[in-house]
């Protein structure tokens, strides 16, 4: 099962976006729904008003849907949730993600996960990770978080599983803190790659592909008529440099391998 919640866990919207384009390259099935109105303050977190065709509305509610996705080939399919932080009964609504992903028959509950951080949009996103798993984390060669404070309800879902005994993992995107308040395609597509590495499913992603070029290209050119931003992104550039070393900063990204094979697997064809 692999999560997203809109919120507090999902910086620039890379967490949600990356699950979309999860269910967008599969066929996904509904299979069920989390009622909001036991977990929701409607007053701090509101539905919206949707119009058809410029005449009948209808109430969108706060999403908590589960949908199955199969994947040929694969050993195992998918159940992916795609949510919004609740405002209350954090607890009871873990335990109930967690119960159905017991009922589905899930062997490993993945959360997914954006925060805002001092690093620079030009360099590889980073990813930080948290298994249950310790020998998962290794394989997967994550860099560990250390952080120490408040969380989200990916971090309490991730803890409710710990205690259930079930198998889980999560992984988090660094998102620059200079350009937060718009959606970040390449934090998404890193999170995606990340996530393809640890269930062993390949994604087509090639609209995400686009858009992170696109996006990287245009933050290049506000960035350049901006001195100050400049000499920003400069600094952070030099800071994360270092902190790599000079092996490290040699060596190709995953992101940029993970990238190239993406391209070798769509040359093969179906």
């Amino acid at each position: 099962m692999v999560c997203a919640f809109r919120g507090w866990n999902d910086a620039a919207g890379a967490a949600s976006t990356a699950l979309e384009a999860v269910a967008d390259a599969f066929e996904a099935q509904p299979v069920a729904e989390i009622d909001p109105e036991e977990y929701f303050d409607f007053q701090a977190t509101r539905p919206t008003i949707v119009l058809s065709e410029g005449q009948s509305r209808s109430i969108e509610w706060p999403q908590n849907d589960l949908v199955a996705v199969r994947v040929p080939g694969a050993e195992r399919d998918l159940v992916l949730f795609d949510g919004t932080e609740p405002n209350l009964r954090w607890r009871t609504f873990s335990e109930t993600v967690a119960t159905a992903a017991d009922a589905l028959g899930v062997e490993m509950v993945i959360t997914l996960g954006a925060l805002i951080a001092e690093v620079s949009h030009t360099l590889p996103v980073p990813i930080t990770g948290l298994a249950s798993d310790e020998q998962l984390v290794e394989e997967l060669d994550l860099q560990r978080s250390n952080y120490e404070g408040p969380t989200g309800i990916v971090g309490v879902v991730h803890d409710c599983c710990r205690r259930l005994g079930m198998t889980s993992a999560s992984l988090w995107a660094a998102v620059p803190h200079y350009v937060s308040a718009v959606p970040n395609p390449k934090a998404a597509l890193a999170l995606l790659r990340r996530l393809e590495g640890l269930t062993g499913i390949a994604v087509e992603a090639r609209a995400l592909e686009e858009e992170t070029a696109s996006y990287e290209e245009q933050l290049g050119r506000a960035i350049a008529a901006n001195p100050e931003i400049a000499d920003l992104v400069e600094r952070i550039e030099a800071e994360q440099a270092e902190q790599l070393g000079p092996d490290e900063d040699d060596l190709p990204s995953a992101d940029a391998i993970a990238s190239e094979f993406q391209k070798f697997l769509r040359q093969q064809g179906d």
